[in-house]
């Protein structure tokens, strides 16, 4: 019995793509907000696939420096590993929905070798609602002449989460701009001591439906002090006051001083992502 295949999609397919996006506005952020920047115009680094007839599209798939499956059942995901595999490489990790993300690298893995490191367990969580836990009033948007201050402790945030230091390569040049961009949209937060960061994390996703935080960081000679709780509480007010409804992330389920913080500041789980770093 043969499969149906995966489709490279354009403009014409604008308002199938957003059913499908709006079907999990939480989970499918990451795609959606690229979607909102840039259309669905095929670029040399990224495109989306779909999967299903032009008029009942199925679900969709984000394959740029990250491959992110959306809304994708077993026959999607065997669709979409198919055309991925046909093609050059663009893609350094895979995230998304647990089962669709271990569908695809289950797929993929023989041809691509062995992964850096599989996160098969991650909590998506999110809440609507203001902490019950005080904010800490040192934590603030960063200032654009700060970038300075951040980038060292993003740098070791990055290098402790993902495993290799952003500097290699280009000296960390689009890692900084990347960052420096963040603090221009005010969406980059950090609590200073002395001139220096001790807690950051940024508003890294950003649609009308929710603000997906990543990058949380604590100096480590301050975990364990509180201090990761009464900040992430100022960051979700702030969001939740400005930017968006919902405030969302996704944790290692072995990370357990995290998820007590997130627990303490209300919110809950939704579903579970996948992340395999390449």
């Amino acid at each position: 019995m043969l499969t149906a295949s995966a489709r490279v999609l354009d403009d014409t397919d604008r308002s199938a793509v957003e059913r499908v996006l709006e079907s999990e506005p939480i989970a499918a952020a990451q795609v959606t907000e690229r979607v909102q920047m840039t259309g669905l115009r095929r670029r040399f680094d990224s495109r989306v696939l779909g999967y299903g007839s032009r008029n009942r599209l199925e679900a969709v798939c984000w394959h740029g420096t990250n491959l992110i499956p959306v809304h994708a059942g077993p026959a999607a995901v065997d669709a979409f590993a198919d055309h991925v595999a046909n093609h050059p490489r663009l893609c350094s990790s895979l995230v998304g929905d647990a089962e669709a993300v271990l569908g695809l690298w289950h797929r993929l893995a023989p041809a691509w070798g062995a992964a850096r490191d599989v996160r098969p367990n991650q909590p998506l969580l999110a809440t609507w609602t203001p902490p019950a836990v005080p904010p800490d009033p040192g934590v603030r948007l960063v200032r654009p002449h700060e970038i300075d201050a951040l980038f060292p402790a993003a740098v070791a945030m990055y290098t402790e989460e993902v495993g290799v230091s952003p500097l290699l390569g280009d000296g960390g040049r689009d890692y900084r701009a990347r960052l420096a961009d963040l603090v221009r949209s005010r969406r980059a937060y950090a609590k200073f001591l002395g001139g220096r960061v001790i807690f950051k994390a940024e508003l890294a996703v950003v649609t009308r439906h929710t603000a997906q935080v990543q990058g949380v960081w604590v100096a480590p000679e301050w975990r364990g002090r509180g201090l990761g709780t009464t900040a992430m509480s100022a960051v979700v007010r702030d969001a939740l006051r400005r930017v968006a409804p919902s405030v969302s992330l996704y944790v290692n389920d072995y990370n357990t001083p995290a998820r007590t913080v997130y627990a303490r500041c209300g919110f809950r789980q939704l579903g579970t992502f996948a992340t395999v770093l390449l």
